[in-house]
């Protein structure tokens, strides 16, 4: 990345990525491990329609709730550039103004939870025995979106304080309930999908819970009143809508790649559905681990930026990339080793065993692909340059994605990996293109007493 030679990482930018990023890896990779439990829940139950109810369905609230992901992207970006110029009224109208978007979105999901999911059931073309499972899942999933939507701000708002011990602590308290709720309702009381649906749905509300009270904490820590009269006028929402008009588009165009992506394999059959369900945990772990790295990055370069302060900015995106590119390393190195044996344990159903182990090179291959995608995300939102990862977003899915998946329909689900594996590849290519024209024009709004 370029910057490399004059912003040379040294022992205190080290510390600093170390201390936002290790919280938060460790708590984005509860959120994998629980779909992790998931799968092994619903993969080790005799019938196969279980485990692809699980995938179906699962992909629906994916995409709604990856939707409206840029509560936290968006919460933040401006929170850390708000944190930076020790704003501590900006930083607490972001907070409300996000939180009342938030409640209001997942009401209206709530509302329109039976013609939504309906609509989005038949588009996945699944066969019946896992349509009926599938539907009786988002039913009630369906009754945790204002919870989700919620815990995506404090989320992002906690970040954006530089706080990520907070998130760390409410993913795995609150991820740790989910798995062992599931397990009770499966295993205990005899549900199938609707077990996990249920113990998901309190969990949720647990979370919230415990946000919110952490939250209140915190915010005897920073300067500054909440403006009541900003929260009542459409016209000082404009900063957040500014911003986040962009990760909504963005944000679409990846989730449309992935439904695609799931919508495609179960048009292969139960047994390929359900393997490609397996081997996304892989792709979860692989983008929670490094977006750890992400999530600093963005935390530090918008503090940085709000200081106005080029050295920091500079050397927060050199150290992030020494580290995302050696935790790329390890990760790929660890799935060589480890990915039949990850494999059995998520499923004891020979046929999709087999299936899955013949697709495993792809997600060998991945971390290594997909680490510079992470991590120019992660500048982008730190530095509120979101139209960027729309622009960049559109070429990697329209492009890309589909022209390959078009292209290569002859090769079955090898074809489908290639698609996924190439729109990896353009996001990191468009990406990279767009910080090196960003850092020679000096776009980030950086003080030019230094030129490259």
């Amino acid at each position: 990345m370029l910057g490399f030679s004059q912003y040379r990482p040294d022992r205190a930018s080290h510390r600093r990525i170390w201390q936002l990023a290790w919280p938060m890896m460790l708590s984005n990779i509860t959120v994998p491990l629980l779909g992790l439990a998931d799968t092994a829940v619903m993969g080790h139950l005799p019938e196969p329609q279980y485990l692809a109810a699980i995938a179906v369905a699962g992909v629906i609230f994916t995409s709604i709730y990856w939707t409206f992901g840029f509560l936290r992207m968006g919460t933040t970006g401006l929170v850390a550039q708000a944190h930076g110029r020790e704003d501590g009224t900006a930083n607490r109208r972001f907070l409300a103004q996000s939180l009342l978007i938030a409640a209001i979105i997942g009401l209206l999901i709530w509302l329109a939870r039976t013609p939504l999911i309906e609509v989005s059931l038949t588009w996945m073309g699944a066969d019946q025995l896992v349509l009926e499972q599938a539907y009786q899942y988002a039913m009630i999933r369906a009754w945790g979106a204002p919870a989700v939507l919620c815990n995506f701000v404090l989320l992002g708002w906690f970040v954006g304080n530089q706080n990520t011990r907070i998130p760390l602590l409410l993913l795995t308290a609150t991820n740790l309930l989910n798995i062992l709720l599931n397990v009770l309702f499966v295993y205990g009381f005899g549900m199938k999908a609707e077990g996990v649906a249920l113990g998901t749905v309190i969990s949720e509300y647990a979370s919230l819970a415990m946000g919110i009270w952490f939250c209140r904490g915190l915010l005897k820590e920073i300067s500054g009143r909440f403006p009541t009269r900003a929260l009542l006028y459409w016209h000082d929402y404009a900063e957040l809508i500014n911003v986040n008009r962009y990760l909504l588009v963005r944000t679409l165009l990846l989730l449309f790649c992935f439904a695609f992506f799931t919508s495609q394999g179960a048009r292969l059959g139960t047994d390929v559905v359900a393997a490609n369900a397996v081997l996304l945990n892989f792709l979860m772990l692989i983008s929670h681990a490094l977006d750890g790295y992400a999530h600093a990055t963005e935390a530090l370069i918008g503090k940085a930026l709000g200081q106005k302060n080029r050295s920091s900015f500079y050397q927060t995106i050199t150290t992030a990339s020494l580290w995302s590119l050696l935790s790329a390393l390890l990760i790929a190195v660890f799935f060589l080793i480890t990915g039949d044996w990850i494999i059995k344990g998520l499923t004891s159903i020979p046929e999709i065993r087999s299936i899955a182990s013949i697709y495993l090179p792809w997600l060998i291959a991945l971390p290594l692909i997909a680490v510079w995608s992470y991590l120019l995300d992660g500048i982008f939102i730190g530095t509120t340059q979101v139209k960027a990862m729309q622009d960049t977003m559109m070429i990697s899915v329209l492009g890309v994605f589909l022209p390959i998946w078009w292209l290569t329909q002859s090769m079955g689900n090898h074809g489908l990996w290639l698609a996924l594996v190439s729109f990896f590849i353009a996001r990191s290519i468009t990406g990279g293109w767009v910080y090196w024209h960003f850092t020679k024009t000096n776009r980030w709004g950086l003080p030019a007493n230094q030129s490259f």
